[in-house]
């Protein structure tokens, strides 16, 4: 048994930054444990720009923001330890863990981080008909093949799907020169931010159907075609709408799950809605020294706000080994009308929250409201709201002195609909 203060199961870049701030904190006994062969996460592939530019107001790509905190990992003299696979983790911080060198490992620490990221979601998590044939590809896998192996993946490429990856990758492919003919959403609006809308499809000539989706397959060894179609409001395909699209490759792109299967093992409890960990807003589990971060609570829009939410958890786990701060949970935050998830779910009365949210549909001249027992705390004006993008929203903690004990905290959206 190895006994360290902190041990963070992950090492991308909620990870590292977790582990740096605990660092800065005064806690030198931390290690990483990270299953690929480097530290770095996705980040690795992800060779365009547009990362840095909220934490290190710089336009670096992924690669580059990942070394920097790996140069910063490294002159603190922090131990991580790569090609290691976490197996369990107990309610009681206990890690087992194995790799080739060291065999099985057992590692007890006064607190962990979970950093494990979200994998992507692939064909066999959505109801789509026709043949399994080569060439049915999520668009990271895809990512990965072109960026870091030099693969070739196909020529004639439809997206399913208008997240971030999905339309990073349709510029990518444009830039191989493969002809991307078109990418799909159900939704009557983009699931990406905007800016990689208009940089990713619009400044390439990419069509993007939204309101469409692929509704089956075509091919035997090879995707030949793929079927598609309108949607109604219900995400229904509408008889008499479909139409044949030639393709070679069929790239999805279809929705991020957070990657829990070690924070159940924990005992930890999950949002059903967010898929991750219900967090207090020192992003504490209710399993007590547990702490969680990053994609692995909820899916975040960029990387510079997963390094924000990282250091808290890292900062509020150092607290609690030298302190013994619990943060103790006195009110349950619920998502009201219009807000999809919000997080953190619970809040105690002696910090000032942020809350991170998504609205469960487009609306223009919106208002996100913070509530509690019938009286409006805070809110503050959008002129539209998407579920594409998070929004946030600050509640101090002098607002919050009065209030019963135990009682519900409600975030909601008004607004009209687009």
């Amino acid at each position: 048994m190895q006994a360290y203060d902190i041990a963070v199961i992950g090492g991308g870049p909620a990870g590292m930054a977790a582990a740096l701030a605990a660092w800065g904190q005064g806690i030198k006994r931390i290690i990483i444990l990270e299953r690929n062969n480097t530290l770095g996460g996705i980040l690795n592939q992800c060779i365009h720009p547009g990362f840095g530019l909220q934490y290190f107001n710089k336009d670096l790509t992924g690669p580059e923001y990942a070394g920097e905190f790996m140069r910063r990992l490294n002159e603190a003299g922090i131990e991580y330890k790569v090609s290691t696979t976490v197996l369990n983790i107990s309610a009681d911080k206990v890690v087992t863990a194995v790799n080739s060198n060291d065999g099985l490992l057992h590692i007890e620490a006064k607190s962990i981080i979970l950093a494990m990221g979200c994998r992507e979601r692939a064909a066999g998590g959505i109801a789509m008909a026709g043949t399994r044939p080569a060439g049915v590809i999520t668009a990271g896998t895809a990512q990965k093949m072109i960026n870091l192996q030099g693969k070739h993946i196909g020529n004639r490429i439809v997206v399913l799907g208008s997240g971030d990856i999905g339309l990073i990758m349709a510029r990518r492919l444009s830039l191989e020169g493969k002809e991307v003919l078109a990418v799909l959403e159900q939704y009557p609006y983009a699931n990406g931010l905007s800016r990689n809308v208009v940089q990713c499809l619009e400044d390439y000539n990419i069509p993007l159907l939204l309101s469409h989706t692929v509704t089956e397959v075509i091919g035997q060894g090879r995707v030949s075609a793929v079927k598609i179609a309108r949607v109604d409001q219900d995400l229904k395909p509408i008889a008499g709408s479909e139409s044949i699209i030639e393709c070679d490759t069929l790239l999805l792109s279809v929705g991020l799950i957070p990657e829990n299967e070690l924070s159940k093992k924990a005992k930890v409890a999950l949002d059903q809605k967010t898929g991750g960990p219900l967090v207090n807003q020192d992003m504490q589990t209710d399993v007590e020294g547990i702490f969680a971060c990053g994609n692995v609570v909820q899916v975040h829009d960029i990387v510079d706000f997963v390094t924000l939410e990282a250091e808290k958890a890292g900062q509020a786990a150092a607290a609690y080994i030298k302190e013994g701060i619990k943060s103790a949970h006195t009110f349950v935050v619920t998502a009201g009308d219009n807000v999809r998830f919000v997080v953190p779910q619970r809040l105690s009365a002696s910090a000032e929250a942020g809350f991170f949210l998504r609205s469960a549909a487009a609306l223009d001249e919106a208002t996100i409201v913070v509530s509690c027992c019938g009286r409006e705390l805070v809110s503050v004006k959008r002129a539209a709201v998407k579920p594409s993008e998070m929004e946030s929203i600050c509640l101090k903690k002098e607002l919050l002195t009065d209030l019963p004990l135990n009682s519900e905290i409600l975030v909601e959206i008004k607004g009209r609909c687009c």
